[in-house]
């Protein structure tokens, strides 16, 4: 039978399926994941945070954002992992862990979505509304972002979805790439800020930390191993490419992330000038770049700074959806939890799926038009901060486990990458709740 979803299936390759099937060779034809991965990772806000540690420390912390990097390649690198030589699911797998877990996800979900959604609308309208000015209100360009990613993913399976994001993130790095160039980089500094050092300053051991845990990490890291399933890789003969894959996530994410630095370090940290948090900074760099070097390249920088925003809205649109659609089907059915589900594309056709895609869009707009009650912004901040660190000290828990096979079990090297990046999430969590305004809330 033909496969009809989109996917790459073993059929389409010609190769056996099953965990012992012939391993495919490293190829740079089947790069996918790790592009969709990159592009949902990277948004608005882990750009500001680089050109505000630019703008605030010049290349002093470059090592820190390519450390963030290496980091982030562990994680994706371990869910993949755990999806091709398993055979199931990374919610499969946390089920096993125990019940708690099926109540974090939960929890986790629904609330994370509802304000994420908001966000990412509000991100994504911001560079419309500046390229676009005196056409519509912001809330409303965010409207009209939100219902077009829905329309996009409802109806296109990942082959479609994968393609398009490959397209934004080509823009992306053009874009931030050209940026970098512009502003004419001193390289003998940049390869000193490869040097760890720490800057002197209040907090700045946080800052640090904050900025090596920022660089393209939320809940699409655990997507990676959905869209590694939903490519059609559903065992180990498909491990070496996914590793590939992964690679080049975080090489194309590195790119972004030096780049900005680079633009903070020299147009910022120069002249002084501070910008704000989250997508209005970027809208500051584009009337920078306008006084600095003319209008067409702050079109320019704004037409990359969608892109940045509406990859990581249609990506959560997929990706947190595929993973809401696995955790629904499981708890219906305990047989369920199966990477070739992912695979054949049916989840991408079922009710969680969309019934996650509508909660993403709808629900959120109210937010935009009202703001996010007081008490959502601190519960949405928690549960953000403790999914990372759940994330890495669960896939050790797995991946040291009789639940994996022994060949695909962690190594010293990976069980290390996987420690650092659970203590460094841990400890940002901490602080996270820490900062809360707690006393305002009850």
């Amino acid at each position: 039978m033909a496969d009809t979803t989109g996917n790459t299936s073993d059929k389409a390759t010609g190769t056996p399926h099953g965990p012992d099937s012939a391993p495919r060779k490293s190829s740079w034809r089947y790069i996918g994941p790790g592009i969709v991965v990159a592009a949902t990772g990277v948004g608005a806000g882990d750009l500001v945070a680089t050109l505000i540690a630019g703008s605030n420390f010049g290349y002093t912390l470059l090592w820190a954002a390519v450390l963030g990097c290496l980091v982030k390649i562990s994680l994706a690198e371990a869910a993949g992992r755990w999806h091709l030589s398993t055979g199931r699911t990374l919610f499969d797998g946390w089920a096993s862990l125990g019940r708690w877990t099926t109540w974090f996800f939960a929890f986790y979900v629904v609330i994370w979505g509802f304000s994420y959604g908001a966000a990412a609308m509000s991100s994504s309208a911001l560079p419309l509304q500046a390229l676009f000015p005196g056409v519509m209100d912001l809330e409303w360009w965010g409207v009209a972002c939100g219902v077009v990613g829905l329309v996009f993913v409802w109806f296109n399976k990942y082959a479609v979805f994968e393609k398009v994001m490959t397209v934004l993130v080509g823009v992306m790095f053009v874009v931030t790439v050209y940026l970098a160039i512009r502003v004419a980089p001193n390289l003998g500094d940049a390869f000193a800020g490869l040097l760890p050092v720490i800057p002197d300053g209040d907090d700045s051991i946080l800052n640090t930390l904050g900025l090596i845990g920022g660089v393209g990490g939320t809940i699409t890291l655990a997507a990676y191993g959905y869209w590694v399933n939903a490519k059609g890789w559903a065992d180990t003969g498909w491990m070496k490419v996914m590793r590939l894959d992964n690679r080049v996530a975080y090489i194309t994410t590195g790119v972004f992330v030096v780049a900005m630095l680079f633009v903070g370090a020299e147009l910022l940290h120069a002249a002084n000038i501070a910008l704000s948090g989250g997508g209005k900074g970027l809208v500051q760099l584009g009337d920078i770049l306008e006084d600095e070097y003319g209008t067409a390249t702050a079109k320019f920088f704004l037409i990359g700074f969608f892109a940045t925003s509406f990859t990581s809205l249609i990506g959560v649109w997929h990706g947190v959806s595929l993973m809401f659609a696995d955790f629904v089907t499981r708890l219906r059915d305990k047989r369920a939890g199966k990477a070739e589900e992912i695979a054949s594309g049916v989840h991408e056709r079922s009710w969680p799926f969309r019934a996650y895609l509508l909660w993403l869009t709808f629900p959120p707009i109210v937010l935009l038009f009202q703001g996010e009650p007081f008490r959502l912004v601190i519960i949405y901040g928690v549960l953000g901060a403790a999914f990372m660190p759940f994330l890495a000290l669960t896939l050790i828990w797995l991946l040291n486990s009789s639940r994996t096979p022994a060949e695909w079990r962690n190594g010293w090297l990976s069980n290390g990458m996987l420690a650092v990046a659970g203590l460094l999430f841990l400890v940002l969590c901490v602080k996270e709740i820490w900062d809360q305004p707690w006393a305002d809330f009850f």
